[in-house]
């Protein structure tokens, strides 16, 4: 069973904590009211370890998400100083290995830059609580220090490693989705294309020469008598027959010319990671023109896209569903939402292509509720089997 690397990150540093912990408790001797240490110190140790343990069940819910809130670096600066209060109070160097585990959840929070300076500036504060805490010289104190930055400095840059890595492995399955998708439309397409070929061999080719076989048959019926005529009747029979069975073909081969799109929707949506798609449409949507079916895929994919890379969402709703003369594109999600929606390159791509073929888009958005879609796109009458 394969195992995020998210989750793994978050049981190994609630692992972590839970051995810190361990000689906190039981070692009374160290912590306790043997150790020497104060009740009022003694309950600052406790707080802060509690405090730390809190703040990083937080954090770890939220690992993996594409953008940070405000409340993720509230979390990341309690952990900080909940890591330096367990020094400063337990009079020991127990923080410092808490400083590794916030470390670690730095690069799924913080940009590279912001990470190393966060870094940098709480293991500079753990010099002075050393100082402070255990008499020593200040030069001992930055040794110190500089020891625990050193195992936090690679802690940091296995975590960054680990996220970069999840990110090109989601990057690369919501790529493959897309891939499936469009060599969906590709297959119908070319299937719609070699159709309408065959139709027009047919029609062209053998409707031209039945019709003209049996027009030569209609005049030798006239210029022969007895039994030749007889024949010649039959095989004029024959001939009519055939050239009306072809243009049933034809017409049959005609009729089933349009793409169905549900295929194609539904490799685009699978496998979409950290994000929960539930997706709405009939079980045939055909679509007769292979244009309007590559602005109808183009779309529902846009609105994917968005919603993993800008909206901080886990839960989107997607909607595709024939109307009376065109299809209707419907979306919401769960992520934060905006004041001011700044239209980037994929918003106006998808506005273009509608408005290209007279259909339009619409979108909604405020703080706290989401991000909403609703697309239309003409097509003309649509049957009850919602082909159009």
């Amino acid at each position: 069973m394969r195992i995020a690397p998210a989750t793994l990150l978050s049981l190994a540093g609630v692992f972590t904590w839970l051995c810190v912990g361990v000689p906190m408790i039981w070692e009374s001797e160290l912590f306790g009211e043997a150790s020497g240490l104060t009740s009022d110190r003694q309950l600052g140790w406790r707080i802060s370890y509690v405090l730390f343990g809190a703040a990083f069940v937080y954090l770890s819910s939220r690992l993996g998400r594409r953008q940070s809130r405000p409340a993720d670096v509230l979390a990341l600066a309690v952990l900080t100083c909940s890591a330096l209060g367990v020094s400063h109070f337990s009079d020991s160097g127990l923080g410092g290995i808490l400083l590794m585990v916030v470390s670690g959840v730095l690069p799924w929070v913080l940009s590279v830059r912001l990470g190393v300076a966060w870094m940098t500036l709480q293991h500079a504060a753990l010099a002075p609580v050393f100082a402070l805490s255990h008499a020593f010289p200040l030069t001992g104190a930055v040794f110190q220090a500089l020891l625990y930055v050193g195992f936090s400095s690679f802690v940091f840059v296995t975590s960054l490693v680990a996220r970069q890595q999840a990110q090109a492995r989601d990057e690369q399955r919501r790529l493959n989705s897309e891939l499936r998708a469009t060599r969906a439309l590709l297959a119908e397409s070319s299937r719609l294309n070699e159709r309408m070929r065959i139709s027009r061999e047919l029609h062209d080719l053998l409707g031209h020469h039945l019709t003209a076989l049996s027009l030569n048959l209609e005049v030798a019926s006239h210029v022969t008598t007895g039994k030749p005529q007889e024949h010649v009747r039959q095989a004029q029979s024959l001939a009519k027959l055939l050239l009306t069975d072809v243009r049933e073909a034809v017409s049959q081969l005609r009729e089933d010319d349009a793409i169905n799109l549900r295929e194609a929707l539904d490799s685009l949506v699978e496998g979409v990671p950290a994000l929960r798609i539930d997706f709405d449409a009939p079980d045939s949507l055909a679509v007769s023109d292979p244009a309007k079916a590559q602005v109808i895929l183009r779309c529902a994919q846009e609105i994917i896209t968005n919603t993993v890379r800008h909206a901080d969402a886990t839960r989107l709703e997607l909607s595709v569903q024939p109307e009376e003369r065109g299809v209707r594109i419907r979306s919401r999600d769960n992520g934060h939402g905006c004041d001011a929606l700044v239209a980037g390159n994929g918003l106006r791509g998808m506005r273009e292509r509608l408005e290209h073929y007279g259909g339009r888009l619409e979108v909604d958005t405020a703080p706290g509720r989401g991000f909403a879609v609703d697309a239309w796109l003409p097509l003309g009458r649509l049957d009850t089997s919602g082909r159009a």
